[in-house]
């Protein structure tokens, strides 16, 4: 299948390296020209427009960093849905609320092009190693026409259900990433302050069975106070904001959840929103 790949940031230009060394033909398409050409150095085609990338692709894939800029590169007047052909499938890789993918959704069947929501777990090392995990969304035979491509890029896919079901599975899989980094912070913190040196918490508490398998990364991270972004702490506070939405119009309040959004927006304010999102632990330090 003939491939197009639109939004190459940190997950996104590393997805495309992993479908171009599986031999895909691959047009690519960022709004800044560096990954592009980069990526054409490896054999892949660099469009000049989003609507020339997807003009003859029978998948096209996007991941791209919020719903505004996915409504202006995608579902706007000048969008690249409309120069999509007629029964190619749109791969929407991007975090976005359900509401907004389901919207995506009907704007691509209104152009007679089929729509998949398929946001990822992991980070830049999964992104690089090909080992992300697929939550998807969408009709079953659409998800099958797609899957070897998806297992280029990804250890596992979760086919969720209908239309939407990928993006809320990462509201909640981010809803849960967010406050688990803030809760193994203050802990950290509360042992720091109990006595414990704070290289004996971050060999042990990671290790425990209570413990999220991802914060052994993380703990490096603090105990060199380094945080080399995988996932930016920006990012992770506009995901829950989309988590909040996400809340709001399914009527269930989400306490601590809006207590970590805080924190995050306040890491954001003081200078961290470039950091990994490890950071919030400096934050809650300083």
């Amino acid at each position: 299948m003939e491939t197009a790949f639109i939004g190459l940031g940190i997950m996104g230009s590393r997805m495309a390296a992993n479908l171009l060394k599986s031999g895909a033909g691959l047009t690519v398409f960022n709004r800044s020209a560096g990954p592009a050409q980069e990526l054409e150095r490896l054999g892949a085609r660099a469009a000049a427009s989003c609507a020339e990338a997807v003009r003859d692709a029978d998948v096209v894939f996007t991941m791209l960093s919020s719903p505004e800029v996915l409504r202006d590169v995608a579902l706007s007047e000048s969008g690249f849905v409309s120069a999509m052909k007629a029964g190619a499938i749109w791969v929407d890789c991007s975090t976005v609320d359900p509401s907004f993918s389901r919207w995506s959704g009907q704007i691509a069947r209104d152009h007679g092009v089929r729509f998949v929501d398929a946001p990822v777990s992991g980070t830049k090392p999964n992104a690089e190693r090909g080992d992300l995990v697929f939550l998807v969304g969408g009709d079953a035979g659409d998800v099958r026409e797609i899957e070897p491509l998806l297992n280029v890029m990804g250890g596992k896919i979760i086919h969720a259900g209908e239309t939407g079901r990928g993006a809320g599975l990462k509201m909640l899989v981010n809803a849960l990433l967010a406050q688990a980094m803030v809760v193994f912070s203050e802990t950290v913190l509360l042992g720091e302050k109990l006595g414990f040196d704070r290289n004996f918490l971050l060999d042990t508490l990671p290790n425990t069975h209570v413990v999220a398998p991802f914060t052994k990364a993380k703990a490096e991270m603090i105990r060199k106070d380094e945080y080399e972004v995988n996932f930016p702490l920006e990012w992770m506070l506009k995901d829950l904001r989309l988590v909040e939405r996400t809340a709001a119009e399914a009527d269930q309040p989400l306490y601590l959840a809006r207590l970590a959004r805080e924190l995050y927006a306040g890491a954001e304010e003081s200078g961290l929103g470039r950091e990994d999102f490890a950071a919030i632990y400096r934050y809650l330090h300083d």
